[in-house]
């Protein structure tokens, strides 16, 4: 048997331990080592194995993902997630729609200082979702806009997902970061609209409720200068070079410590509680990373990525015409799959297909403009039927909303993730504009 079938075999066998509910570190990692066994024999394995799991966990770049997680969730805990939704909803809440466009708004801002979507979805859902019932709001509608909103904490920078990317990819984070921003704000606009239309369609799901007295409003928005202060500080030292990714995970997260223990919302409980969560986020992340890069391994081996770019290229496609085709089967793949499993198992195979194509574009913004190409088809896989995590997660909260009704709600920004998709696809100006300018 060819090392190419051997590959395309494995992977499918993997598709099925995920299917069995295997969890997902374990599946790649079991089938690349029975693959990577099969093609060159237990001595070389082993000696893979000796090696790979520290070079890999030692990597600096890797450490901005627990300060990243660790901020969002000192963020929670603070009380920020809460702060801003209350200061959003007093301004736009009376508008008919209005306290679901603040639940937007609260998560592109907590999206600044969070980079999980699981993370932020389930935050604003403990927040928002209450409220939105409160005001009689439709539970599916109220259900899908934070399914949907949850999706902003990996569009909008910091991004967990663009750092995974970025270290498969040996790309530059800080670049990345810059690239997503327009995007990301362009998802939140497109979710405010949706939410308008749905609101003047059907008034019954979204009523408009009293606007809040002037006072109201100025003491919940000076509520939020936290927030703001941290993402700016963050975010603007990121793209102003002052410092790195990892040192400004490291500055947010110290940041966003400080704020919890002056509002008196940190004692040992509370921070027990928060350590413990990010070392299980981290400790599944990481998980996923080891397994990934094992059954990387064994496709490299198998000399599959190298066979699908040559083949891809020998059929003459237009450049364009063959990332509008892995667009299509990142988002099938997305509907069915875990997304960081899945641009971790796909990069090695699909990267080298995208950067063997001529866009009339430097290699270096080629690999920038797929990246967040690949950010928002998985932005669209954590919201698709059938395996939507976000609508999991949120579904788990609105007992009173089915998933079937849930899934419903999410369609019309579905639809508007996809119009975004096809203009940064067409228009790649749109994620290339603010790393032009600022470097």
């Amino acid at each position: 048997m060819s090392g190419t079938m051997l590959a395309g075999l494995m992977f499918g066998l993997m598709l099925v331990l995920m299917a069995v509910r295997i969890p997902v570190a374990l599946s790649m990692f079991l089938v690349g080592s029975a693959g990577y066994l099969t093609l060159v024999g237990l001595t070389p394995y082993l000696n893979y194995l000796k090696a790979t799991p520290y070079f890999l966990f030692s990597n600096y770049t890797l450490s901005v993902i627990p300060l990243f997680i660790l901020m969002g969730a000192l963020a929670e805990q603070s009380g920020i997630s809460r702060a801003l939704f209350t200061a959003a909803n007093s301004l736009v809440g009376h508008r008919r729609g209005g306290v679901a466009m603040a639940t937007i708004g609260a998560c592109t801002l907590f999206g600044a200082i969070c980079g999980s979507s699981v993370a932020t979805t389930a935050t604003m859902g403990r927040v928002a979702y209450p409220e939105m019932k409160r005001f009689g709001y439709a539970p599916a509608f109220a259900a899908g806009t934070l399914a949907v909103g949850g999706t902003l904490g990996i569009l909008i920078p910091p991004s967990v997902i663009l750092v995974v990317y970025a270290i498969t990819t040996e790309q530059n984070i800080a670049k990345l970061f810059m690239a997503a921003l327009v995007p990301g704000l362009m998802a939140s606009a497109f979710y405010l609209c949706t939410i308008a239309f749905v609101a003047a369609r059907h008034p019954d799901r979204a009523p408009a409720i009293a606007p809040a007295p002037w006072p109201e409003r100025w003491r919940a928005l000076a509520q939020v200068w936290p927030a703001v202060l941290i993402a700016i500080v963050v975010v603007g030292g990121i793209y102003g070079g002052i410092f790195t990714p990892t040192e400004g995970a490291a500055v947010g997260a110290t940041a966003t410590l400080a704020v919890a223990v002056i509002q008196g919302r940190m004692g040992l409980p509370a921070l027990k509680r928060t350590l413990l969560q990010t070392a299980e986020t981290s400790a599944m992340i990481f998980a996923i990373l080891l397994g990934a890069d094992v059954f990387n391994a064994f496709l490299a081996l198998s000399r599959l990525p190298d066979t699908m770019a040559q083949a891809i290229v020998a059929t003459g496609l237009q450049p364009f015409a063959v990332v509008t085709a892995l667009m299509l089967f990142y988002i099938l793949l997305g509907a069915v799959m875990d997304e960081l499993a899945m641009i971790l198992l796909t990069l090695p195979v699909f990267f080298p297909v995208v950067m063997a194509q001529d866009f009339g574009m430097s290699p270096d913004e080629v690999a920038i403009w797929f990246g967040i190409l690949v950010l928002i088809v998985v932005g669209i896989g954590l919201t698709a039927p059938p395996v939507g995590l976000n609508v999991f997660v949120i579904s788990s909260m609105a007992r009173d909303a089915s998933m079937p009704a849930i899934y419903r709600a999410v369609l019309p920004f579905l639809a508007t993730d996809v119009a975004r998709l096809a203009l940064v696809l067409a228009f790649p100006t749109l994620a290339l504009a603010l790393v032009r300018l600022l470097t």
